[in-house]
């Protein structure tokens, strides 16, 4: 579970995230952001998920969503404060394993800039 400050809840929040932010498109899912910009540091960074019913029934949905959480919840710290994520989870992260999940929200997120690029990785996703 996210902490509760770490979480994006209202339905405004995600709204504004979704039509303000830029996003990163992958294979498995879809990031979208608004970087932290001259914000305090103690102001922490929000994510919040987005499992619709294309994805599968709901049993489906919940297990995606727990992985996306514990993925999430890793990299939080290693973004600047005050930016805030939605993360929309497309069809084919049903079948996905959290590794794959982990290499999409990576490679979208070096993709905003939000953390340092690696060159050895292939970002085509």
């Amino acid at each position: 579970m996210l902490p509760k400050e770490a979480r994006v809840r209202r339905s405004e929040e995600f709204r504004h995230i979704m039509r303000r932010g830029v996003k990163a498109g992958r294979r498995r899912l879809v990031v979208h952001a608004i970087p932290g910009q001259d914000m305090a540091e103690s102001t922490p960074s929000k994510a919040g998920f987005v499992v619709s019913k294309a994805v599968g029934n709901s049993v489906v949905r919940h297990r995606v969503t727990r992985k996306l959480r514990h993925v999430t919840r890793a990299r939080l710290g290693t973004l600047p404060p005050g930016s805030s994520l939605v993360i929309r989870a497309l069809p084919a992260a049903a079948s996905a394993t959290s590794r794959e999940l982990a290499n999409d929200v990576d490679s979208a997120l070096r993709r905003l800039g939000l953390t340092p690029s690696r060159r050895s990785d292939n970002d085509d996703g």
